[in-house]
């Protein structure tokens, strides 16, 4: 659990969440796909998922990463992308009533969210698409 606690945002999720063990996937797996409803959202405690939209990679995440908080949030509830495990991965999870916990609990978890979706936005506003400089 020390580990953990380096993970950033991954790592508190994986702090708040109701279930003792995290979720683990294969490489290409699909963890969710664009459309579905969403009920979790995921922190990366290890390997790389890919985030797809129409089958193209927006973007590689890592350890300490978040995704999937979108779905939790949005009043419609639908994934606008798709997850898939790039390498072997564990991830923490947590559903919507956890969120809400962790967020009343520890405010900081909330920035920590933002920031790093906040981060991503970033880097996808200067590459849309996944595209490469």
């Amino acid at each position: 659990m020390v580990q953990q606690l380096n993970l950033g945002p991954a790592g508190k999720v994986a702090i708040f969440q109701r279930q003792p063990e995290p979720k683990v996937f294969s490489a290409s797996e699909i963890i969710f796909e664009e459309g579905q409803s969403g009920d979790y959202l995921y922190g990366v405690l290890e390997g790389a998922v890919d985030l797809v939209i129409e089958g193209k990679v927006l973007e590689t995440i890592e350890v300490g990463s978040v995704f999937g908080a979108g779905a939790l949030i949005h009043p419609d509830g639908v994934r606008v992308y798709s997850a898939i495990a790039k390498t072997d991965c564990k991830l923490a999870y947590m559903d919507e009533s956890r969120m809400l916990f962790a967020i009343q609990e520890t405010p900081m978890f909330a920035l920590e969210v933002m920031r790093n979706y906040s981060e991503r936005l970033r880097r996808l506003s200067k590459h849309p698409l996944g595209e490469k400089a």
